[in-house]
């Protein structure tokens, strides 16, 4: 009883600091999308103005980082590390550095996202709050803590926050201790970007859900081809990493040289590619003109702005390339274009994070709870023939075919 007790006591012990904590994260939440909503707004408004400027703004980046962000420049890589035991430290800095890097590549036009910046905000604050309290045995608690709380409150998420958090790190596996304290600190961070004026993305499914024969081929299919999509972005961002810092070692020259190329397709687009991709997650559900090589252009010009060394994130763009890929699909699949642009949204996040459960309650929360069963079939599948590729070269990954059967 003894022991049963102290749980519970340290259960909500680490629930009330979860409270604190996900406010102070999801007002900084709050204050980074605000401003990154200003630059994009500013961008798109002055796109020919600010577009020359991103080969030399990509060059300040990397100054920036290499006088004054010492090992911040690794961005997620330290979060995972931190989380699976190899480092008992995150930088502080990591969070102003990453904020600043993350506005600036916006501003100029590359074609990145935010979460990372969120989860990195989140992890670093909560994991600096537990260090600093006496509860030393949960610090990997206190990073999933803050994780859940920077994702769910950028994205207005909060249990897809909570369960992205869990499964992460570790995928097939998820630590059930530190359930409630991301719930409530996700629940948190999420309430006060709310309060502080920061919208989620939301669109409302109509109709009804009728699992017969032709739907779940099509479920199938899109499911499948949802994954190979995630998994081909997973698979491009590392080998083009690899590849242009093989090619150009300088990293003043890499940024520079492929922020020319960006540049120049931002020009010949009109900067439909710039940013976190938002314009095209609105079209594929508005009914506005979406071309069969959107997904595809999307997909290269935010791989060419990571491998650049951009800073930003990889999740938004992939929600626009899951939404523009199953407006496509809907060309040759008998669903409904909004249904597969949904359906893509949450399943090529999965197929490219590695990550099951995040991704269908992501479907819920953004398009509601009543279609959740094709959601379930889609981000199963999406999950299951990405074979373990991930945006997260960090992650632990495992296959149930390495265990024993019983």
């Amino acid at each position: 009883m003894k022991k049963l007790g102290a749980e519970y006591r340290s259960l909500i012990i680490l629930s009330g600091v979860a409270i604190i904590m996900g406010i102070l994260v999801g007002a900084m939440d709050a204050l980074f999308a605000s401003v990154l909503l200003l630059v994009s707004h500013l961008r798109d408004q002055y796109l020919y103005f600010v577009l020359p400027g991103l080969p030399f703004i990509g060059m300040f980046i990397v100054w920036y980082y290499t006088n004054f962000g010492k090992e911040s420049i690794q961005g997620m890589s330290l979060i995972f590390e931190t989380g699976h035991g190899m480092r008992e430290a995150l930088p502080l800095r990591m969070i102003p550095m990453v904020m600043v890097g993350t506005w600036l590549s916006h501003l100029f036009g590359a074609s990145v996202g935010r979460e990372g910046v969120a989860v990195q905000i989140g992890g670093t604050l909560s994991y600096e709050l537990g260090k600093r309290l006496p509860l030393k045995e949960n610090k990997r608690i206190f990073l999933m803590m803050g994780m859940a709380a920077g994702f769910g409150g950028v994205f207005r998420t909060p249990f897809a926050g909570t369960l992205f958090a869990l499964e992460v790190l570790a995928p097939g596996t998820i630590a059930y201790e530190a359930l409630l304290p991301s719930l409530v600190a996700a629940l948190c961070a999420s309430a006060t970007s709310g309060i502080l004026g920061l919208k989620g993305f939301t669109y409302a499914l109509k109709g009804s859900v009728s699992l017969d024969l032709n739907t779940l081929i099509t479920l199938v299919i899109a499911g499948i081809l949802f994954g190979l999509i995630g998994a081909l972005f997973a698979y491009g961002e590392k080998q083009a990493k690899g590849f242009f810092q093989r090619k150009i070692e300088n990293p003043y020259k890499r940024i520079a040289f492929l922020g020319v190329i960006i540049m120049a397709f931002m020009y010949l687009t009109n900067g439909r590619y710039s940013g976190l991709g938002s314009n095209l997650i609105t079209m594929s559900f508005d009914g506005h003109t979406i071309y069969v090589w959107d997904f595809i252009v999307k997909l290269a010009l935010t791989l060419l702005s990571l491998a650049a060394g951009y800073q930003g994130g990889e999740v938004t763009p992939l929600f626009s390339i899951g939404a523009t890929a199953g407006f496509v699909l809907s060309l040759f699949l008998p669903m409904p274009a909004v249904l597969l642009s949904a359906l893509g949204y949450a399943a090529v996040f999965g197929g490219a994070t590695n990550t099951l459960l995040a991704p269908i309650l992501i479907g819920g929360e953004v398009f509601g709870f009543s279609h959740l069963p094709y959601f379930l079939i889609v981000c199963v599948l999406a999950f299951v023939v990405n074979h373990n590729l991930s945006i997260y070269t960090k992650q632990k990954t495992r296959s149930v075919l390495d265990e024993p059967c019983a």
